[in-house]
């Protein structure tokens, strides 16, 4: 899979970036995409993400990650057919983290700041791979996975 990694923060070591594509991969053969997938990660300050958030989710506020995926079919949207003969790569889509509010949430949670920001890697990869918590039963499945794809890679609370 190819992932695109985005600093904005200018504040994210290369090692950290490099945990989290590990991680991210790590999640893509857990679920078997194929080789030529690709993503992109943006790391940004909780100002950064506010600005999203009150753009695309009318909540004016900032959160942890807000992932847009490419494949998510609204109500109003045609659907992409894509012809395998195309030889594109299927873009999953884009994840947003604020790491200064996994930073909060690390602390709030009692747990290291890498673990948080692993889990809001893998959420927001399952968000843009079809999966929500809309639902009691949609959060059982998606929460479920998500903790099978961390305790499987070793990052556990």
């Amino acid at each position: 899979m190819d992932i695109t990694f985005i600093d904005e923060t200018g504040e994210v070591s290369q090692d950290k970036i490099t945990e989290i594509e590990d991680l991210l991969q790590f999640a893509a053969d857990y679920l078997k995409l194929p080789e030529d997938t690709e993503m992109s990660v943006t790391f940004m300050d909780n100002a950064a993400i506010q600005v999203i958030n009150r753009d695309y989710r009318d909540k004016d506020a900032p959160t942890d990650v807000i992932s847009f995926a490419m494949e998510e079919d609204g109500e109003d949207e045609v659907p992409i057919i894509f012809d395998e003969e195309m030889a594109m790569p299927r873009n999953l889509g884009d994840i947003m983290i604020s790491t200064e509010r996994a930073a909060e949430q690390a602390e709030e949670y009692g747990h290291s700041f890498d673990r948080e920001l692993g889990f809001l890697a893998v959420h927001g990869f399952l968000h843009i791979n079809g999966y929500d918590h809309m639902t009691p039963e949609d959060e059982k499945e998606m929460f479920g996975l998500q903790k099978e794809i961390l305790d499987a890679y070793g990052l556990k609370r």
